[in-house]
């Protein structure tokens, strides 16, 4: 078990590991006991957090010409539905190189825009380039000049990704290796509006009257690098967009602003306040919506159910030459959205921008965007 440990809110909460880290142990293990023939207990792996972790290996099998085990999910604190599922991986001797492939309960992309091209396993980068750099390393170690190929699957992948949105945005046949860091940091939902409350009240106690609100890091990077903002009156409040508006709005704040990527801000189109993807999606079929009520055409509205992100739906959207009165559809349901949030007299607008070639920049805004922007002018 690992025991490293996070504070949020005031609450200690400890950490886990991701599929990715699970799938990189098992396959550091299954290829030391294919190149030695002998049973493995644990393997020791550096993950991308600089987290250094020691993995059980279980139900190990050495067979001719390949040997298996597995790693069981440890989610830590984090409510994920995948915790306590054991993550196989099967290595077998080729001639050169190490080839990663997915098998039994590990998904199939079916659609462009993801991480991966259609036709691969849904394993993505980060576990892809941990499991490539540990198995290489075993091979150096033991003088194995040869390749290794190594086979991920998930005996329960298939059931579990019925309760994901993987079948909805094009990976089907089983669950996502995933995890950029390799360690699972625990969302509290209760902690993480405990803090964007806590930080508010920081502010609101300065003598702030008005406050920039950030869904993430996109939009932090965007408000700071591409506006000129100053970040010194400003809050992120992740998917807890409507949380943060309430808090706001608790602590007297007379003016926000809100600077978000699409792929977030389009989900207040639908009335959405958090934009988890736990708590439902939308994000096409508001388009769709938009699209709908600009004139779009049948095969125009199909296009963009198909796409799996919003910046795929942008371009077929402007590929039918409706993008800017799309655009503006949609923004007047974010402000519609925004205001319904606010009493009278507490002014709120929206900065709505995209990070993809062409359209890099802001894509739609509220009318009083640029007189609320100024506040916070570096």
């Amino acid at each position: 078990m690992l025991r490293h440990y996070i504070t949020k809110g005031g609450k200690t909460m400890r950490c886990g590991y991701t599929t990715g880290s699970c799938a990189a142990g098992a396959a550091i293990g299954a290829a030391r006991m294919l190149l030695t023939g002998t049973p493995v207990d644990t393997v020791a792996l550096d993950t991308p957090k600089g987290i250094r972790l020691t993995l059980e290996l279980l139900n190990a099998e050495i067979g001719a010409g390949r040997a298996r085990c597995a790693v069981q999910k440890d989610s830590g604190d984090d409510p994920d539905i995948t915790n306590g599922i054991l993550v196989y991986a099967q290595a077998e001797k080729i001639d050169r190189g190490v080839e990663i492939d997915g098998g039994e309960g590990v998904g199939r992309v079916t659609k462009e825009g993801l991480d991966q091209p259609v036709g691969a396993a849904a394993i993505n980068s980060t576990p892809r380039r941990m499991i490539a750099e540990g198995v290489a390393d075993v091979c150096r170690e033991l003088g194995y000049d040869g390749g290794i190929r190594i086979t991920v699957s998930i005996p329960d992948g298939q059931a579990l990704a019925k309760k994901t949105f993987n079948p909805r945005i094009g990976i089907v046949g089983g669950i996502s290796v995933i995890g950029t860091t390799g360690i699972v940091e625990p969302m509290s939902n209760a902690a993480l509006v405990d803090t964007i409350r806590l930080e508010l009240s920081v502010l609101s106690a300065g003598g702030a009257k008005g406050v920039l609100l950030c869904p993430g890091n996109y939009g932090e990077t965007f408000a700071k690098e591409s506006l000129g903002l100053s970040m010194q009156k400003q809050v992120s409040v992740s998917n807890f967009i409507g949380d943060g508006i309430e808090a706001a709005v608790g602590y007297g704040f007379q003016r926000i602003l809100l600077v978000g990527h699409i792929g977030k801000l389009v989900k207040l189109g639908i009335g959405l306040h958090n934009t988890h993807s736990a708590y439902g999606d939308g994000r096409m079929e508001t388009l769709i919506a938009c699209a709908l009520e600009c004139g779009g055409e049948i095969e125009l509205l199909r296009e963009i159910l198909n796409c799996v992100t919003t910046d795929a739906a942008l371009e077929a959207i402007d590929r039918a030459g409706l993008l800017s009165p799309v655009m503006a559809t949609l923004g007047r349901r974010i402000q519609a959205c925004l205001e319904r949030k606010v009493p009278v007299g507490t002014e709120i607008g929206f900065i709505c921008f995209t990070n993809a070639e062409p359209w890099k920049g802001v894509l739609v805004q509220s009318e009083n965007a640029d007189r609320l922007a100024e506040e916070w002018k570096a």
